[in-house]
């Protein structure tokens, strides 16, 4: 694609990477063919190569974004399935992540959007806020179904109670910073991010990875000072915040000694923490060279233990798992094979739905901010999971679990099955 930025643009960072990325496409359209939003809405401009064609338009003109833009981009899930069809290698990931920070800059958004996406970027990464404000929404949650109206803001309040558990779990002494040691011979050392909504949401998962590393021989250290990955600030544009969760997180395990690796075991997560070294290519190089070796050390929860040598103790469990595979590890990690091959290792019969390519709905906010496609989505892929006739649903994000939740068919993470049939409890509504 032709670009026509002009040298004094090109001196920003941003907009110099957003200029190779720009030049990278070929207008081919394979994106098209697997683009959530494009399939559901059928709209040119609801497609990458449509928001791309919008993006390139809105930076070369330096012109603050305008509304059609704005809800075009915003519809956009970063679910990545165009990074895998598309034969050029366009890495659609940052230059829209460029576009959100801009729109944040230059485009004044109606006062409700304004509050809500800035109570979200307050919220969820920071778990005591959110785990009160879940609370509250628990107990209220009967109040949304009464919610009227189509407007959108109706549209996200009553997804906002929807989502809210019943009940939530009591904070896990896994929260706070310490050492795990390892059982027997110490073999390897790693640091654990113990995340921000999960730990609220489902702590027993980050108990589940604790106890399976320790069980393994691996010793775990959840840091001093580390927390939220960033994402969730990073895809709505927030670009200050992010970076600030970003370098608290980097100072935090730049401290550890002796680490092998950086476990995560929310691939939302892994997919931004292994971005840090982009992230940071313009700042200082003591930070640029920080964030290079973090961003290289970090591992899925799954590529660690399928090089580690996971075995399971117990006998074949007899169930079928349809396995769900996140946008954010089968797309932005390119992470496809190991937990599937762990899975079945682990004594289950495992199942792909048909789409597996094709995202949930949740996107970290997104199932919040664009409730109505979030929804359809959801209901596409509970579809084509339910098809397969499973026992259960394992995934590997938080998010997923908790967007395909609620369903007859319950929903777990990998790990829990894995630390199970290895000798730990069995996860909450499993059968047998």
């Amino acid at each position: 694609m032709q670009t026509n930025f002009t040298a004094e643009q090109l001196r920003d960072p941003d907009t110099a990477s957003s200029n190779a990325v720009l030049r990278t496409c070929v207008h081919c359209g394979f994106c098209t063919a697997t683009c959530p939003t494009f399939l559901l809405l059928g709209d040119e401009l609801d497609s990458p190569r449509g928001r791309i064609y919008l993006i390139k338009d809105m930076l070369e003109t330096g012109r603050p974004a305008t509304e059609e833009v704005v809800r075009h981009v915003d519809r956009c899930l970063s679910c990545l399935s165009c990074m895998t069809t598309c034969p050029s290698g366009v890495n659609y990931m940052h230059l829209v992540d460029h576009a959100r920070t801009y729109i944040e800059q230059t485009y004044r958004r109606p006062l409700p959007e304004r509050l809500l996406r800035s109570l979200l970027g307050v919220l969820l990464p920071r778990p005591g806020l959110f785990r009160m404000a879940l609370t509250g929404a628990g107990l209220a949650r009967p109040l949304g179904r009464l919610i009227p109206g189509t407007s959108m803001l109706a549209q996200r309040m009553r997804a906002m109670f929807a989502l809210a558990p019943a009940e939530v779990p009591a904070p896990s002494p896994v929260e706070r910073p310490r050492v795990y040691p390892a059982e027997g011979v110490r073999k390897a050392r790693v640091a654990l991010m113990t995340g921000c909504a999960q730990q609220v949401l489902m702590p027993r998962i980050n108990e589940a990875t604790i106890r399976l590393l320790t069980r393994l021989g691996v010793e775990v250290v959840v840091s001093q000072g580390a927390g939220c990955c960033g994402a969730l600030n990073h895809h709505i544009g927030q670009h200050d915040r992010a970076m600030n969760l970003v370098r608290a997180n980097i100072e935090a395990w730049s401290k550890e000694a002796d680490l092998d690796a950086i476990v995560i075991n929310a691939s939302g997560c892994g997919t931004t923490v292994k971005d840090y070294g982009f992230m940071f290519r313009s700042e200082p190089d003591a930070w640029r060279t920080k964030a290079e070796k973090i961003s290289a050390m970090t591992v899925d929860i799954t590529e660690f233990l399928a090089r580690f040598g996971y075995a399971p103790t117990r006998d074949k469990p007899g169930l079928t798992v349809a396995y769900h595979s996140a946008c954010s590890l089968q797309h932005g990690q390119r992470v496809t094979a190991e937990p599937k091959t762990l899975l079945t290792r682990a004594g289950f019969r495992v199942v792909e739905p048909k789409e597996s390519h094709i995202c949930c709905g949740s996107a970290g906010t997104y199932n919040l901010l664009q409730p109505e496609i979030a929804g359809r989505l959801r209901e596409r892929k509970l579809g084509s999971l339910n098809a397969t006739k499973p026992d259960l649903i394992a995934a590997g994000n938080i998010g997923c679990i908790t967007q395909l939740s609620g369903d007859a068919v319950p929903v777990v993470h990998t790990v829990e099955l894995l630390d199970w049939m290895a000798g730990g409890p069995k996860p909450p509504g499993v059968p047998g």
